[in-house]
């Protein structure tokens, strides 16, 4: 298939490509609209349009009476939206069973269905690769030059100024990482994300299982959600503050089904608690830190403008370092790296724990001015001490990420510091 003239190379790219050439089947599984389908085009040869009205949804009949005759094309074939038609699935893992080889399907998807859809998990079968919205870097929208692989080898960044004032930081929180938006002016590309935080709540979280929701409190549960991104937030937490914004109590099971949708639709995204191979007892808190998986659809959800956001440094705070998390998500993907958050019974924390499979690590404290600098160092280096005390061994890195006013350098305390808009993979 021809790559589409306007597509932009994704760093996902070469992690597909490396898991077509391993496995049978590769899923590419994200949000709607993240670029799932561009960057499918790009690595197949022949592509089956789940979603495709012609004939009646033809093919998503077929999919339902007979999926192994979709399957014949060039490989790999593209299934976009599988999950549309779940039969495929079984369909691909029992056509890889009988074909042995790399590189046969590509299967994108934007839901992931709840257990028993499937018969089969694809374990040995289907790679699979997770998709966010566009980077920064990515976007074309930051300059680079700092290199989270570099920083995770110990490098020393070269001297580079933050370009990005306080309104470039709101502005790129606003507009988000939709491919389809980065050139859009910017209140086109905020209407954008308001759109689509209203299909998600009156469309998408009931299609995903035909299981009927109130689009009222999902889009109160969203609001939830954005005002306490990038913490630790409980589900009581959430059901307290969607009763105070829409006037009615919703259960707890009920917002732990709708925060079940939202993680399955992945918009939801959670960043794991870190837990350090430790030789003696470090007591650590487990719960996951929230985000969503681009900062415009938090903005949306609040109604919060670049001028209203400005307004807020607090809440910009919050946005800013679910942009950052976004990107270093992806960065650290690259690297074959996680991302995790650290939280412990003194209060210690970090913002990110950047861990490879080979355990070397790095913190990461996010900071919107450089005015909080040497706070987040402190922080860091009490981190580093404590767990090099408990056994663990010292970090690569210990980074201070901050939205304006700052240049990249190493401290004399060993520090990091580095502009969000010069971070790059």
């Amino acid at each position: 298939m021809q790559t589409p003239g306007s597509y932009k190379p994704r760093l996902i790219d070469a992690a597909v490509s490396a898991a077509l050439s391993a496995s049978g089947a590769v899923l590419i599984e994200g949000p709607k609209w993240c670029g799932k389908t561009w960057t499918g085009m790009t690595h197949a040869q022949s592509a089956i349009w789940v979603s495709d009205p012609t004939g009646g949804y033809l093919t998503r009949r077929l999919a339902a009476s007979d999926p192994l005759s979709l399957l014949d094309g060039p490989p790999p074939v593209l299934i976009d939206e599988w999950q549309d038609a779940p039969g495929l699935w079984d369909a691909v893992r029992m056509a890889v069973d009988r074909r042995p080889g790399p590189g046969q399907y590509l299967l994108t998807g934007s839901a992931t269905p709840r257990d028993g859809v499937v018969s089969h998990s694809g374990t040995g079968r289907v790679a699979r690769v997770s998709m966010w919205p566009m980077t920064a870097s990515e976007a074309g929208l930051a300059g680079g030059g700092v290199s989270l692989a570099g920083l995770l080898r110990g490098d020393t960044p070269m001297a580079l100024p933050g370009a990005w004032t306080p309104k470039d930081v709101t502005q790129m929180i606003v507009r988000g990482g939709w491919p389809a938006t980065i050139d859009l002016p910017l209140t086109d590309a905020a209407r954008v994300a308001a759109d689509y935080v209203r299909s998600i709540a009156f469309t998408d979280v009931t299609v995903i299982d035909a299981v009927r929701r109130d689009p009222v409190r999902v889009t109160a549960l969203l609001a939830a959600l954005a005002r306490s991104t990038a913490t630790v937030v409980a589900n009581t937490t959430l059901t307290r503050d969607m009763a105070a914004s829409d006037g009615g109590m919703a259960s707890t099971r009920t917002v732990a089904d709708y925060v079940d949708v939202l993680r399955r639709l992945h918009v939801l995204k959670e960043i794991p608690a870190w837990s350090p191979a430790l030789r003696s007892p470090v007591r650590l808190r487990q719960r996951p830190k929230r985000i969503l998986c681009d900062p415009s659809l938090a903005a949306a959800a609040i109604g919060a403008s670049v001028d209203g956001l400005l307004a807020d440094l607090k809440t910009t705070g919050l946005l800013f370092e679910n942009l950052c998390l976004r990107d270093l998500s992806v960065y650290a993907a690259v690297s074959g790296a996680d991302v995790f958050h650290y939280h412990d019974e003194s209060e210690l924390e970090a913002d990110a724990i950047i861990q490879t499979p080979d355990r070397r690590w790095m913190a990461i404290e996010i900071k919107f001015g450089a005015a909080q600098e040497d706070v987040a160092a402190r922080s860091l280096l009490a981190l580093s001490a404590k767990m090099q005390a408990a056994g663990e061994q010292a970090p690569a890195a210990l980074v201070v990420l901050t939205g304006t006013g700052s240049f990249a350098h190493r401290r004399d305390d060993g520090v990091v510091v580095v502009p969000f808009d010069k971070l790059e993979a």
